[in-house]
């Protein structure tokens, strides 16, 4: 089997880039996240190349990761962040991004995170309703400065993705409507603390094909046009994310195919881009890899039961998403061709699954397996449910690697509770 992008085999034994998955886990210990740089490099240079001649503004996702390393090496490459908190806010400013590359979306934007926001003067806010325009309005007036904006518009555009993750259709809690965009366009002037300089048209995650951001464009183009003719200076357009990867056998377009669909439309209009791909960049850059710790057999089904849980790694239990299982060591073949199993984990809940019925081959305890295409909301969506300590993550370059996050400690799941011994006494 070929792998997706520098996670390979070696006689037999997987690989990240140069280096023994398995001497990773001995060192550290399991579970562990492990990333590919050249792979996060790389899906950041295809998109810059591939939409070139609109010179984007390429703004990664924190959410999808947001690893303080990880984020550094990015803007060391030319990225800006896309951000949904102040938290991010704060990720983004440590990791050495200018906060003239910072877009910050998030339906729900508290008012100390807008006034933060414009004292570093980020590029703008993507606005999600009408009393969240007046709101920065009046918080932007009152520091003696002006907002930059964005409308973020509902095109109502099937993505054809998982419902959880489909953003882009009326019912959902994102965005305004065409409708209401026009009639904030037609007060525009009114609202001397913002200035919109461009809509926002993120339809979804996981799309692989270029027909859902065609449709969305043509939508959002009307809308650019009309506030155009309202005098509102939009020159921007921002598409967000959403760009699908390979899990399983999904054939998604690549970013040379994605901008041949969409740059003739985005030209017509004369505005600049603005992209905030996650998953795309660095999803298939990490793996979560596992120990197995025991082997079970129950009702005709064998269970590999590994100590990694769904407080790791929730997207298989969230989204009943699929996550390629292998083997890190060389796969041996199974003895009666019963080589196929569950994979779960050891939290008390049915839906800690991260796989069923795949063939591993002979598994046994003490062996180490690799869950593929973690990097994106893998450990940002980590937990300490059950009182279980979020894994160890460490970056791979060449032969070289190092630990870009410690393994939580005991102490860790207690520092912050509180004992009032006035109520306990």
């Amino acid at each position: 089997m070929q792998y997706p992008h520098d996670f390979h085999r070696v006689r037999g034994a997987l690989y990240c880039e140069r280096v023994p998955v398995a001497r990773i886990a001995s060192e550290v210990g399991t579970p562990v996240y492990i990333y590919s740089h050249k792979t996060l490099v790389e899906h950041l240079a295809k998109l810059q190349q591939a939409f070139r001649a609109l010179a984007p503004l390429i703004c990664f996702s924190v959410k999808a990761n947001g690893n303080l390393a990880i984020l550094k090496l990015l803007v060391k490459h030319g990225a800006g962040l896309d951000i949904v908190s102040g938290g991010e806010l704060y990720k983004a400013l440590q990791a050495g991004c200018p906060s003239s590359k910072i877009v910050f979306a998030s339906v729900g934007k508290r008012p100390e995170e807008i006034r933060e926001s414009l004292r570093v003067g980020i590029f703008c806010f993507n606005v999600e309703s009408e009393p969240e325009l007046e709101s920065i309005h009046a918080i932007a007036r009152a520091m003696g400065k002006v907002a930059r904006v964005a409308l973020r518009v509902n095109p109502d555009v099937e993505a054809h993705t998982h419902r959880h993750i489909t953003t882009g259709i009326r019912g959902t809690k994102f965005g305004i409507d065409p409708k209401t965009a026009l009639a904030i366009f037609r007060r525009h002037s009114a609202l001397s603390g913002v200035r919109i300089i461009g809509i926002h048209l993120h339809i979804g995650s996981q799309i692989t094909e270029a027909s859902p951001f065609v449709q969305a464009i043509k939508r959002g183009a009307n809308v650019i046009r009309a506030g155009r003719r309202m005098g509102a200076p939009i020159d921007w357009i921002n598409l967000g994310g959403g760009l699908g990867i390979i899990y399983k056998d999904e054939a998604p377009q690549t970013p040379k195919q994605f901008a041949a669909a969409v740059l003739p439309l985005l030209q017509s209009l004369h505005a600049r881009l603005i992209l905030e791909p996650g998953r795309f960049i660095v999803g298939n850059a990490g793996i979560l890899v596992t120990e197995v710790l025991y082997v079970k057999k129950a009702h005709g089904t064998r269970f590999a039961v590994v100590d990694a849980g769904m407080n790791d790694l929730i997207r298989p239990a969230l989204y009943g998403a699929y996550h390629e299982v292998i083997p890190v060591g060389v796969p041996r073949p199974s003895r009666n061709g019963h080589g196929r199993y569950d994979v779960v984990g050891p939290i008390c809940e049915s839906a800690d699954v991260f796989a069923r019925d795949r063939q591993l081959g002979a598994v046994g305890s003490g062996e180490l397996l690799a869950i593929l295409g973690a990097g994106a909301y893998g450990s940002t969506m980590a937990s300490n449910y059950n009182g279980r300590l979020r894994p160890v993550e460490v970056l791979v370059r060449g032969a070289r690697w190092a630990v870009i996050r410690r393994r939580e400690t005991r102490q860790d799941l207690i520092r912050y509770d509180v004992i009032p011994k006035a109520i306990l006494s």
